[in-house]
């Protein structure tokens, strides 16, 4: 038996297959295209484990995908496949709509061609999983009740548009064809392998050089924020026990503003890693332009998975926060060499 999961050298993907293959003993096929965001060096802990079996492919590549099926006989599929940014799909929308959009479908059409010649008793066994964002749900504002699985999809950005869109493939594939889906809908993820364009891992690496720290707008935009090993034990709980065809938000309950965030991590960094100058690390915290389009709130209603799956968050903030500073910490290197100059022209670009 083995699982396959695509975008498995990206941050999510690469801390999953880590994850699961500590805990399972059996084949895992990682299929990466290894854009910008899908790095090896993420999977260096995996070297010389022979369940390990690393593809550099496009999912949007259905004979490639076609063959790998046909090869392997995965009992699960998991899609991290994904373009990711807000502030690149402003800048490039297209790059989303290939993947998100035009790759999903692809890929949902090698697994229609599989599921078609299975057994009846691999069918049983099959699941695919597809994992999405609670950015679909659109804005919340500052009273309003957090998303539930049943939230209207009001998508602001071409990214969230473009996840809308794979999530309505999957549910069609499901509907038209019995293939037997799950849809996860997460909160904002953090941790271990992320790449230093979000706001953790930006405000960690830019506060560790010296350099400011940009906040969009006035910083009181809200989050739900999760670190990732809760949502890789959240997807291993949808896998075993999860109810076909149906959706599940996976969420932290850890609703703090951009600012407070950012004043977390510069407060545990004034301990661990204090400046030359005796300064805090806040004096370097800089608000720039809004982003276009920027909602304003995010927050989730996890109960559905917490009462039907027994499953909830272990890591507060503060504890998520201090595992992933001190991981940055503790991995310098790999840092320094993700932050090339296409990175730094990028960053210049997108906060100038």
């Amino acid at each position: 038996m083995t699982i396959m999961v695509t975008g498995g050298a990206g941050f999510i993907g690469s801390n999953f297959v880590i994850e699961w293959l500590s805990k399972h003993n059996e084949p895992l096929i990682n299929v990466d295209k290894l854009t910008y965001a899908g790095n090896l060096q993420n999977l260096d802990v995996l070297e010389g484990d022979s369940n390990h079996i690393f593809i550099q492919e496009d999912i949007g590549n259905t004979q490639a995908i076609d063959q790998l099926l046909k090869d392997y006989k995965p009992r699960f599929i998991l899609n991290f496949a994904a373009e990711s940014h807000v502030d690149r799909s402003i800048h490039s929308p297209e790059e989303f709509i290939q993947t998100n959009i035009v790759g999903t479908f692809h890929l949902l059409e090698s697994i229609r061609n599989y599921w078609n010649d299975m057994s009846n008793k691999d069918k049983n066994n099959f699941r695919f999983l597809h994992i999405s964002t609670d950015e679909v749900y659109g804005s919340l504002e500052s009273s309003a009740p957090p998303f539930t699985e049943t939230h209207r999809y009001n998508p602001n950005s071409p990214y969230s548009a473009s996840k809308a869109a794979s999530d309505h493939l999957v549910r069609a594939y499901y509907k038209t064809y019995s293939i037997p889906v799950l849809t996860t809908n997460c909160s904002n993820n953090y941790g271990p392998y992320q790449f230093p364009e979000k706001l953790i891992p930006l405000t960690i690496h830019n506060a560790l050089r010296i350099k400011d720290i940009p906040l969009y707008g006035d910083g009181q935009q809200i989050r739900d924020w999760l670190y990732v090993g809760d949502h890789c034990s959240a997807i291993r709980h949808i896998l075993k026990e999860g109810n076909v065809g149906e959706m599940y938000n996976v969420g932290g309950y850890n609703e703090m503003t951009n600012l407070e965030v950012v004043n977390t991590i510069c407060e545990i960094l004034d301990e661990l890693q204090p400046r030359l100058d005796a300064d805090s690390y806040k004096s370097l915290i800089k608000f720039v332009k809004d982003r276009p389009g920027h909602d304003r709130r995010y927050a989730i209603n996890a109960t559905k998975i917490e009462k039907n799956l027994n499953w909830k968050p272990t890591e507060t903030i503060e504890t998520g926060i201090q595992k992933t500073i001190q991981w940055y910490l503790n991995n310098q290197d790999w840092v320094a060499n993700i932050t090339n100059s296409d990175y730094r022209t990028w960053i210049s670009k997108q906060y100038t």
